[in-house]
């Protein structure tokens, strides 16, 4: 049996979240995504797919653009675990140290419709993976994309099955997994998820759900006085 992707539908969105807020730092301090993209050392490419928030995009990649933003030093509070290393030998500096608890929570924003696209998102990675896994599932989404070109040629979906038959060919994954809008056009008339095992599909749906609620999460953090 096939376990669901370790990668959430909550981490999904805690994604999407950091890349809108670093293209919005972008464009606050006035800077384009060509210069941007020359200062983080990556490509354009590379750029939208982070501020896309999309999950293959490497942690490196997300630094470097933190880092042009100097916003780096979030980052680097949580791989410290906040603290703040002691002066040995010092007598004049003493630090007292306070544990408390900071609460985020996490929802998504159903008036853009960012809730159906997450889902919708969530589905394909799901069931990329598993056709990944097993072939056979492939060779059934091909059918299934066979037999709606035959039946309903003349749908408004057609173009976008054309286009479908490619990518399954291919297995041009990247194509439907990014947050563009042709990604979500095609998203939107996909033979992939129609073989996605029920168990996955019904553990994304919960997790939407759970999202639409808002999630609540607990971060320690350390408060300093010195």
């Amino acid at each position: 049996m096939i376990a669901p992707d370790s990668l959430s539908v909550l981490d999904c969105q805690v994604l999407l979240q950091l890349g809108n807020r670093l293209q919005l730092q972008r464009k606050a301090q006035g800077l384009s995504t060509i210069e941007m993209a020359k200062r983080a050392g990556i490509s354009r490419m590379t750029l939208r797919a982070v501020e896309s928030g999309d999950p293959s995009s490497s942690m490196g990649s997300y630094l470097r653009v933190m880092a042009v933003l100097n916003l780096s030093g979030e980052l680097a509070f949580v791989a410290v675990d906040g603290r703040l290393p002691r002066q040995a030998g010092s007598d004049t500096v003493r630090s007292r140290r306070a544990r408390s608890t900071a609460q985020v929570v996490i929802s998504a924003d159903e008036t853009r419709h960012q809730l159906q696209d997450l889902q919708s998102l969530a589905l394909h990675r799901q069931a990329v993976r598993v056709v990944q896994q097993d072939p056979v599932l492939l060779d059934r989404a091909n059918k299934i994309l066979s037999r709606w070109l035959t039946t309903r040629p003349n749908s408004r979906s057609a173009p976008l099955w054309q286009e479908w038959e490619q990518i399954l060919k291919y297995q041009s994954w990247r194509k439907i997994l990014r947050s563009s809008q042709r990604a979500q056009q095609l998203r939107q008339a996909s033979p992939l998820v129609t073989v996605l095992p029920e168990a996955i599909r019904l553990h994304v749906l919960a997790q939407v759900r759970d999202l639409k609620k808002g999630v609540t999460l607990g971060k320690h953090a350390l408060i300093r006085d010195i």
